[in-house]
């Protein structure tokens, strides 16, 4: 198996799920255990993201508050990987903004993934993406100069105890990120810079 991000060989199992990938440093399940495409849609079906719940907006709040202090109503968004639940953009055009959507599953629209965008947000979706590598380049390509890629996922350290960690268990979560991971992708996508804060990880398109 290689790596879909940096297509390294992976060799090194770090459990009975997961590989380390040496070159990117991200951590990757076996490609035997990822799962099907109605398993994965079950499992997102038992999401309860109810927009209308304050401790979603809270959690989600990071996005939200970045692209609020960020980008102006006039500008262009796209919630990508809405969900059930799309309660960033339910939040943000209550303020004006001008949000399109795409899921998959939820709203798949694929002619919005044609157009580009001042600034395009992900909210745990990202640890799902099967094909990294090519979900990042469609995602730069869709950026206009200036614009940026803002995620929130749980970034994997080493002093997380991994075989117990919630994140390794879902079952839908295929590929875990470090901070070198977005680092890598920060280099080989030609993003400008990259900003980490918790959760929140920000990658900037130069003007």
């Amino acid at each position: 198996m290689d790596c879909p991000l940096c297509k390294n060989d992976l060799n090194l199992k770090i459990d009975t799920h997961y590989f380390h990938c040496t070159q990117c440093e991200a951590l990757v399940k076996d490609r035997e255990l990822w799962p099907d495409t109605s398993a994965e849609k079950e499992r997102y079906l038992t999401h309860n993201n109810d927009v209308n719940d304050i401790n979603y907006q809270n959690f989600t709040s990071p996005i939200t508050n970045y692209i609020l202090n960020n980008f102006k109503p006039h500008h262009s968004g796209l919630d990508f990987g809405s969900g059930t639940g799309p309660v960033i953009s339910e939040m943000l055009k209550k303020q004006d903004y001008q949000i399109r959507q795409y899921d998959p599953y939820f709203a798949n629209h694929p002619e919005v993934l044609e157009e580009t965008y001042d600034y395009i947000f992900a909210c745990e979706v990202v640890e799902h993406f099967y094909h990294p590598q090519e979900e990042f380049r469609r995602l730069r390509k869709m950026l206009k100069p200036g614009g940026a890629l803002i995620m929130m996922t749980h970034l994997y350290s080493e002093e997380i105890p991994f075989e117990s960690w919630y994140y390794r268990k879902d079952p839908t979560h295929v590929f875990i990120y470090t901070e070198p991971t977005f680092e890598f992708i920060r280099k080989k996508f030609d993003f400008k810079c990259l900003a980490i804060e918790k959760r929140l990880v920000v990658l900037k398109v130069d003007d």
